[in-house]
């Protein structure tokens, strides 16, 4: 029934914020290569959950239960911060390379996003703002289209390059 099923989301809703309080999150990291020069350029950073139980679950397995959240924006501040501590450990191993991370609509949307941003940045002076990026879905930038092209622009005030992810899939696909 509608109801079981809500009752079940609800729990697993709990079980998903126990696990960021259980550091149970994971980031992987996925190449991105230049074809061209034949060299990886950087890195995009993919979550995944590593449940006590069921193992490695990927993130169409939770996400989607959390989207438009509160604990979505308590995800993307912890990817954010994990991805920029990533970085920071490869640069004192010689690697500097750029980590782009997804970031939800509504966490954008959040009045202390860019605050936060900058001081996430600041506790890492080592790691040039440019080496992260920021990508929104096409259809998330389009929901807010002038309050997110300002913070497009004061983002990239600060150094951190946007990207639009699944461009063209939605709104302007062909």
């Amino acid at each position: 029934t509608l109801e079981s099923r809500s009752r079940a989301n609800l729990g697993l809703i709990r079980k998903i914020e126990q696990a960021l309080e259980r550091n149970e999150f994971a980031l992987h990291y996925q190449p991105k290569v230049d074809c061209r020069a034949g060299r990886v350029v950087g890195f995009e950073a993919l979550i995944r959950w590593n449940h006590p139980v069921l193992g490695m679950r990927m993130p169409g397995e939770f996400l989607p239960l959390i989207e438009g959240s509160e604990l979505a924006i308590r995800i993307g501040d912890w990817v954010i911060a994990t991805a920029l501590a990533q970085m920071v450990a490869w640069k004192k191993q010689g690697l500097d390379l750029a980590i782009s991370v997804n970031v939800a609509a509504n966490h954008l949307q959040q009045p202390d996003f860019l605050p936060q941003l900058r001081n996430k940045l600041a506790a890492c002076p080592e790691i040039p703002p440019d080496r992260l990026e920021l990508e929104v879905v096409e259809s998330a930038a389009l929901e807010g289209v002038a309050q997110i092209s300002q913070l497009i622009d004061d983002c990239q005030a600060l150094g951190v390059r946007f990207s639009l992810d699944d461009f063209g899939t939605g709104f302007s696909s062909l």
